[in-house]
């Protein structure tokens, strides 16, 4: 193993901490608070369907024989840029994220107010009705295809787990969403864990290095453009990190003055009526 491998792969390993560590610090303040006041329901319930589209991605693109050929006939022969570091990541990120959803829709077992339930606005629960029935068209087509048809030129299985990859894009795209427009609502980012935010902009950094360095690694850029998935999420991920910091060191950096807590009792019995429906 030459320095840039020992590199890319202690950045892989690195990332994979961080992005793992960020699921927890939500988690802990909830319980410590016996509340999820101050954060929104769609974050964690979107979250649940974009680890489960990334466990099956990563899942396949590293084990599957056939996916892994298909993908090698589309890329000049090269292999998927997936390391086992990112398939571990997407399961225990799908374990914590299930973990999380209990808080908010059983919240009784965390001996939580049981006013915390709440249900996903309509916005949100149609972007993820919209990623399901999308998939089920696309294994419909493939499944239609007639077994003689060039892979590499046809649609073919590894287009279907491109579909589920994408899915994953739009929920990271979408996900954080409802959250910077409630802590905008309430002028604050109480209740809103920032460390989540820390680890997770860390590992976006380290993941798009590592993504370079496989692909300078290999003497081709199709490792990148193969595997748009893993670059798309860095750069989003840290675009909304950046906002988010933005919104609790710089404009809402007070908010722990008094009157905020009514003020964001009020939000929490309103915004569920109409986040973003």
């Amino acid at each position: 193993m030459n320095f840039l491998e020992f590199v890319s792969a202690l950045f892989g390993w690195v990332y994979t901490i961080c992005w793992s560590l960020s699921f927890y610090p939500q988690a802990i303040l909830n319980f410590r608070k016996k509340s999820t006041a101050g954060t929104t329901v769609d974050f964690p319930f979107l979250n649940s369907l974009g680890f489960l589209s990334y466990l099956i991605y990563t899942c396949a693109l590293y084990w599957s024989p056939l996916i892994r050929h298909q993908y090698a006939l589309r890329n000049n022969g090269h292999t998927p840029t997936v390391a086992f570091n990112d398939v571990a990541f997407a399961f225990h990120a799908l374990v914590l994220t299930a973990i999380l959803n209990t808080q908010y829709f059983l919240p009784s077992i965390w001996g939580f107010e049981q006013s915390a339930g709440r249900k996903p606005s309509r916005f949100i629960t149609g972007i993820f009705t919209g990623c399901i029935t999308g998939i089920i068209l696309i294994i419909f087509v493939v499944a239609s295809q007639p077994q003689t048809a060039d892979p590499k030129t046809s649609w073919a299985w590894l287009d279907v787990i491109y579909v589920i990859s994408y899915a994953k894009l739009l929920v990271t795209v979408v996900k954080y969403a409802p959250q910077l427009v409630y802590n905008s609502r309430k002028r604050s980012t109480k209740g809103w864990d920032i460390s989540q935010i820390l680890f997770d902009f860390t590992g976006g950094l380290l993941s798009i290095a590592q993504l370079g360095i496989d692909s300078y690694l290999q003497h081709d850029w199709s490792g990148v453009t193969g595997n748009p998935v893993k670059l798309i999420l860095g750069n989003v991920s840290i675009f909304y990190d950046l906002l988010f910091m933005a919104q609790h060191y710089c404009l809402y950096r007070d908010d722990g003055l008094k009157g905020n807590g009514e003020r964001e009792a009020l939000l929490e019995r309103g915004e569920n009526g109409r986040r973003l429906d």
